[in-house]
């Protein structure tokens, strides 16, 4: 029997609280690990925060990081995925593994352009029908692309 290798989820910047908390509470129920880099857009102390993740926090494994270059500097590239609106690929296009890091920009400007740049083979995005609506909120995104993942290894 081999030892579960969680999936991770990765927040750039992250802004909004309820996004946040509810992200955080997706990956507890999901056994993923939550990555917050800084700078936050909020303190760990919101209520709003508390809120969305209501009693769940002490089932929630977060790591912290102080900046995306201190982040990307410690992955395996090949264990990264990056979610944009600013890129053709579907994230349905992506074979996911196990200890894979979807990595999510912050919500009002999404990924940095540089890192677009420097991972464009990396880069995917969930579709959307309607062209009026700038993008999907944060905490779904999260959720669609993980359930995805986990949908791919036949966890449940």
């Amino acid at each position: 029997m081999s030892a579960f290798t969680p999936f991770n989820i990765v927040l750039v910047e992250p802004e909004i609280p309820p996004n946040t908390g509810t992200t955080a509470r997706l990956c507890g129920a999901t056994d993923s690990v939550l990555h917050l880099v800084k700078p936050l857009g909020f303190s760990t102390d919101d209520k709003h925060l508390k809120r969305a993740g209501l009693d769940y926090w002490e089932h929630v494994s977060i790591v912290y990081w102080e900046s995306l270059d201190d982040f990307l500097a410690a992955q395996d590239e090949r264990k990264l995925y990056f979610f944009t609106k600013k890129t053709g690929e579907p994230y349905t296009s992506v074979r996911y593994r196990p200890g894979d890091f979807l990595v999510f920009g912050k919500e009002t400007k999404g990924l940095p352009e540089d890192v677009i740049r420097m991972y464009k083979d990396r880069c995917y995005t969930i579709h959307m029908s309607n062209r009026k609506i700038r993008s999907l909120n944060l905490a779904n995104a999260a959720g669609i692309v993980l359930y995805e993942a986990l949908r791919q290894q036949s966890i449940w």
